[in-house]
């Protein structure tokens, strides 16, 4: 059995996407995803350094167009092909938008406007007070919780293989790297706010009368959910999911419990779409004997293919 995943924010660097605009149909799909986001996503994912697309109203709607355009490479103009070979797709923070067009509960325009309508209303809510986030490695989570809780911290990102992310404000930050967990590291994350916190709380209500009106469909590939690990199929209904995106906002994202969810599932494989690496990093650490194939470039393709087609042929 195989899942499918998107990475978060933090996965873009510079020029990532330069390769895959060389594919059949990618600058059309970017030039569309453009449109419907208002930024020119192109320039963003070929041309811009560093500080540009670390700009969450920017680096949003970029990684999940990247995704998209990624998983058309891989299943070809109809992703409802996509629904006999994997039996789960999944996305890591604002990766679950593109999983929710992969699995067909919004259209792609729907997936990267909501996107760029999160993103710019993420990057005001940061503006209104200086925080941030880190990287926790190592130590024991349930002391490492505590831990964050006594400095007024949040775990807005339980990652499992021993990571967990810090969010709050810079003061507290910097007494997090004075004042670190037993036998745990701080690595400061160079993002532009406390995501998943309350200081997200404006992002939400902005989102929330963004979907006012939208009609989803029903996931058409089971959809495991940020929240708490839980999968959501057709008879969940497209709304509960919508629902689901709009409070992950202020909300910690749960990827411990998604993995957990794939091992009970029997996941034995893992294809990440593009920019991948994280989330197949992760899996290598806390999945074991599961297959991961993270697609950085388009020659990444023929590999996740062979991984598809062998999950396939082991289970029939």
């Amino acid at each position: 059995m195989l899942v499918l995943v998107a990475p978060g924010q933090g996965a873009q660097a510079p020029g990532f996407l330069t390769p895959w605009l060389d594919l059949p149909g990618v600058r059309d799909r970017m030039e569309a995803y453009s449109a419907a986001s208002g930024l020119d996503l192109i320039r963003y994912g070929t041309e811009a350094d560093a500080d540009e697309i670390r700009d969450t109203a920017v680096a949003q709607p970029l990684l999940v167009a990247a995704g998209l355009v990624s998983s058309y490479a891989l299943f070809g103009d109809d992703l409802s092909h996509a629904g006999g070979k994997i039996s789960a797709v999944a996305g890591h923070s604002v990766g679950e938008f593109t999983a929710a067009a992969l699995a067909g509960v919004l259209t792609d325009e729907e997936a990267v406007k909501l996107v760029a309508i999160r993103g710019q209303a993420m990057a005001e809510a940061a503006a209104v007070t200086e925080t941030g986030m880190s990287a926790v490695l190592g130590g024991d989570p349930e002391d490492v919780v505590a831990h964050l809780g006594k400095l007024g911290l949040t775990p807005a990102n339980m990652n499992g293989a021993g990571q967990i992310v810090a969010a709050g404000t810079v003061e507290q930050l910097a007494a997090l790297a004075e004042d670190k967990p037993e036998k745990a590291r701080v690595i400061p994350l160079k993002v532009a706010g406390a995501f998943h916190t309350e200081h997200m709380a404006p992002a939400v209500d902005t989102l929330r009368s963004a979907v006012a009106g939208l009609i989803p469909n029903d996931p058409q590939i089971p959809y495991v959910s940020n929240r708490d690990g839980q999968v959501l199929e057709a008879t969940a209904g497209g709304l509960e999911l919508v629902d689901r995106l709009v409070g992950q906002v202020a909300n910690p994202v749960r990827w411990d419990l998604c993995m957990e969810t794939f091992t009970d599932r029997g996941i034995t494989g893992m294809v990440e779409l593009a920019p991948g690496g994280t989330l197949t990093g992760l899996a290598k650490r806390a999945l074991k004997g599961v297959t991961a194939v993270p697609l950085k470039t388009p020659d990444d393709i023929e590999k996740a293919k062979a991984l598809i087609a062998e999950t396939e042929e082991s289970a029939s």
